[in-house]
This record gives structure tokens, sequence and C-alpha cells, in this order.
């Protein structure tokens, strides 16, 4: 894992140099934007990767994409999202990340997220479980914590909805769980932090009823479900899977039991 952390802390110091600097902004096919950010943050991991693990596939968010021909037959591939909410780095308000999993038949092993403005660091590994680090860069205690962090029992159900996608639907989630609990509070985060909340065991629910992609959701789901978390389709409650032929996810629910 130790490679891996190292490629994720790499790209969140490029990313840094370039939060704090007036950057130009880009648009991909889609509308969703693009930095010299993500660009750089993407190139520092795709190096580190391919030299300590040269037999292991990359699939990038900010890389080529290829056909599902080309890459159906990997059992074992790098899923990477070099900076995981672009509009919130365009905002510049700390919640983006940088995400990379390992995936293995389908499902994912091994997940980093980086949250490099609030140099916060999750790791999980299905072997050694989830753990959260803070002050990674900063220096000074370092403080490492595994996941679920201890938390006072009240009767409040909290519910984490997305800082810059809050649909419908989810909307309707939320209004449903306030009929059957007596209090319901909504936290509001950017990027895979979201997720990475659930596994922290601050929220105990994570509606995801708008598009995301696999590399949106795979190392922030090895986090919860490693964490001892569920992460399910919202229709079917099954796991979410990756490599698909359609890299869109399905809409899911992340929560804590």
């Amino acid at each position: 894992m130790k490679h891996v952390i190292q490629a994720a802390l790499s790209a969140g110091k490029e990313i840094m140099k370039i939060y704090e600097t007036e950057f130009d902004i880009e648009y991909k096919e889609d509308d969703s934007p693009l930095t010299t950010a993500d660009k750089r943050a993407h190139d520092v991991i795709k190096t580190t990767l391919q030299t300590q693990f040269p037999d292991l596939p990359i699939l990038s968010e900010e890389g080529r994409h290829l056909t599902y021909e080309q890459r159906k037959d990997w059992k074992e591939f790098w899923l990477v999202d070099p900076i995981d909410g672009t509009k919130e780095f365009i905002k510049k308000n700390g919640e983006f990340t940088v995400n990379i999993a390992r995936i293995c038949k389908g499902r994912p092993v091994q997940g980093v997220v980086y949250a490099p403005a609030l140099d916060t660091l999750y790791v999980a590994d299905e072997s050694k479980g989830a753990y959260k680090v803070e002050g990674v860069l900063t220096g000074g205690n370092v403080k490492v914590q595994p996941l679920p962090l201890p938390r006072e029992k009240d009767i409040t159900v909290r519910v984490v909805a997305s800082r810059s996608h809050m649909s419908a639907e989810t909307a309707a989630f939320i209004e449903e769980l306030r009929f059957k609990y007596k209090k319901v509070e909504t936290i509001s985060a950017g990027s895979s932090l979201k997720l990475c909340l659930i596994a922290e065991g601050k929220a105990d629910f994570y509606p995801r009823y708008a598009p995301t992609m696999e590399w949106d959701t795979g190392a922030g789901q090895a986090i919860v479900e490693l964490s001892g978390a569920k992460m399910e389709t919202a229709a079917e409650k099954k796991t979410l899977t990756y490599n698909k032929e359609n890299l869109k996810n399905p809409w899911f629910l992340a929560y804590r039991k």
C-alpha cells in the first residue's frame, strides 16, 4: 500500500501548487470542468503506479478510456480519479480528493482517498481494515485512527448529501427518513468525503440518487465496506461492481447500521 499512498500524496502536492494560484478551467464534452491540476495529478499517479506495478492496467478519469472489448478480461486493475470534486476544487472550499482503488474481480480490495487541502488520508486494505490518518504532510503529530471512529449514542440520524448535486430523489429520501426517526440532520460535503463520513461513523446514510462514474466511488467504497458499513445499489440492494461495459454507476445507498 505504501506506493499507492505515496502516489496519492505526490498528486496532492501537485494539486496544491495549482490550488494556490489563479488557474485556467477547461470543459470536457460532458460539460464537466477540467483543470491543469487534474492533468498533473493524473500524470503523477500514472507514473508511480506503472513504475511500481507494471503488470496492472490503469483506468483513470483523465486517462485514455479503453473500450469494453479492450478491458473486459481484466482481473485486476487500478481505478483512479485524480481529482474527485473538481467543482469543489474550483470553488476553493477544500472538499476535493485524490481517489485510487485496486479492483480485483469487479470489487474494490484496496482504497486510498486523500484530501490534500485538509491533509487527511483515508486508507483501506481488505487484510488490514480501514483507517483515517490526519496530518500526513504537515508534520508534527500524525494521528492514525481505525474506522469507524467512536461515536456517542444519540437519537440523531445523520444523512450526508452532496455539496453540488442534490437531486429531487435524494430530497425525497431524506423526507422519508423524517417520518421514521425523531431527529434527522443533514450534513453537506463534497467529493468522496461523503463516503468517508459513512466510514467514520459521522453519518448514517448517504443516498446517491444522481449520476456517478466508477472512478468516483471505487476508493470510497473500499473504505466504506472495510470499515464495516454497507454500500449497495438503490434498486436491487446489491454491491456495486466495477469494470462494467457502461462505466456509469447505478444509484446507490451507503449506510451504517
